[in-house]
């Protein structure tokens, strides 16, 4: 049985939620629901022997023999404008063995343009490589080959638009031929925004 198991196991047999257990280790209810999903490990020292003590194992030795997945961080990317092309390798995160094959790289994110959409500044952005993505689509867009940022992408009468989800953040139009000549590129689709990593 791996960790995620074992949670599942007490969470069912002790009849608790996982606020409950989020407050019983001083953490988030949604650093618990990330752990039973299995997107996210116990990283936290403290936590992991709170855990190893309500769950009656060693949770250290569980986390360690499970198969790790791994994607890199390449850098920083604009919940904003403006921000140049960043390729600053920061390492890599742990995601589970469906996401692995699902994405390929995290960027992190710099701004508040899209905090309605939940992605917030800091967050790290779960990107798959792409050049095209349906219309009202969130994704990383390269701009000019030097200005990197992530927006809906809508489409529509021979014109790209770039949307943020806050409405303090201008809405960019890009024609189709300043699509061209620019460039303006898609280069991911976002799959999610990770955040709270505990």
């Amino acid at each position: 049985m791996n960790f995620k198991e074992y949670l599942k196991k007490y969470k069912e047999k002790m009849g608790v939620s996982n606020e409950y257990i989020a407050s019983q280790l001083g953490v988030n209810r949604s650093t618990v629901t990330r752990w039973l999903k299995g997107d996210t490990k116990v990283t936290n020292p403290e936590v992991i022997e709170k855990l190893s003590f309500i769950l009656g194992v060693d949770v250290e030795s569980l986390i360690n023999s499970e198969e790790r997945y791994e994607k890199p961080v390449l850098g920083e990317v604009k919940a904003g404008y403006d921000l140049l092309i960043d390729e600053n390798f920061e390492g890599y995160e742990q995601v589970t063995q469906d996401d692995y094959y699902r994405g390929d790289f995290f960027l992190r994110v710099v701004g508040d343009s899209m905090s309605g959409a939940h992605i917030h500044d800091g967050d790290l952005l779960y990107v798959k490589k792409c050049n095209d993505v349906p219309s009202g689509t969130i994704a990383v867009v390269l701009i000019n080959r030097c200005e990197v940022t992530v927006k809906k992408v809508i489409k529509k009468e021979g014109l790209l638009i770039l949307e943020p989800a806050n409405p303090s953040v201008d809405v960019r139009y890009y024609s189709q031929e300043e699509v061209e000549s620019l460039p303006v590129e898609i280069i991911g689709k976002a799959l999610y925004s990770r955040s709270d990593l505990v």
